[in-house]
């Protein structure tokens, strides 16, 4: 039987078909998942819509997670359409692209809000409403990443959304947990996808990473739907407050011998 057979849960942040959460939306419903999509206005509903079609999803809805109505309003309908809820993932994070770039000093603070409050707070907001509705051995899954703890050129201030959402983790950990809910972290290695694609010299990240992992490469789509897969499902079910990191061992090294081979390498004329 599929791990996952007659569980139930909602996805918030599916965006394209090239995306990190997808993966892990592929995943679940691969093992018998019934999972619930929400989209964040009509040019992402066009998006988001043939994905949850596709995966024969009963429950679509509009939600803009800065609301807390829109929130409330999702699970609200998740008990009408599904009764109780197994696992949610949480893949939202937004920040505006002038303060992906330039000097973190410069960041405003709108900026800051705005980032702190669509990638962090949301989380908070999400556990809230989901509480009442999660079974006892459900699971919370966010997805940051390691700028949350260390320097990422042009990450600025969503590094400090991500600490801010990994801290949340663990108190909201503390909080679900007298439900029987887990809620974790999966930091993902830096993956091609449309989101990454606002940061600034992200191409030149990738080679980097891959000189410096352990495993020799990037970390793929695959991969991160697999860690996904484990967080959400009962394979995970004495884990909670960790981040797990999905990044081919990358966290680990500070400068790899391949890293160092390139730089002293002689320069093609």
């Amino acid at each position: 039987m599929n791990i996952m057979q007659g569980k139930k849960g909602v996805i918030f942040g599916v965006s394209n078909k090239h995306g990190i959460a997808y993966a892990i939306a592929q995943k679940l419903f691969d093992e018998g998942a019934d999972i619930a999509f929400t989209y964040a206005g009509e040019v992402m509903e066009k998006r988001v819509r043939p994905i949850a079609e596709e995966m024969n999803s009963k429950l679509i809805m509009s939600c803009d997670v800065t609301k807390e109505d829109e929130v409330k309003a999702v699970f609200e309908e998740c008990e009408k359409v599904y009764g109780k809820l197994d696992f949610v993932v949480h893949a939202v994070a937004f920040a505006n692209r002038e303060d992906l770039q330039g000097e973190f000093i410069n960041t405003s603070r709108e900026g800051w809000d705005l980032a702190l409050g669509v990638s962090a707070y949301s989380l908070v907001s999400i556990c809230r409403n989901a509480r009442p509705i999660m079974n006892e051995g459900g699971s919370v899954l966010a997805l940051t990443y390691i700028g949350s703890e260390m320097y990422v050129a042009n990450y600025n201030v969503m590094g400090v959304a991500k600490a801010a959402l990994e801290s949340s983790m663990r108190f909201l950990a503390m909080d679900m947990g007298k439900n029987g809910v887990r809620v974790n972290c999966l930091s993902a290695g830096p993956i091609k996808t449309l989101a990454a694609s606002g940061i600034s010299g992200f191409g030149n990240m990738l080679k980097a990473i891959s000189l410096k992992s352990p495993l020799n490469r990037n970390t793929t789509l695959e991969d991160v739907g697999n860690a996904g897969l484990f967080l959400a499902s009962p394979l995970s079910s004495g884990t909670t407050g960790e981040v797990l990191y999905c990044d081919c061992g990358c966290h680990k090294v500070h400068a790899s011998i391949r890293e160092i081979e390139a730089m002293n390498a002689p320069k093609e004329a």
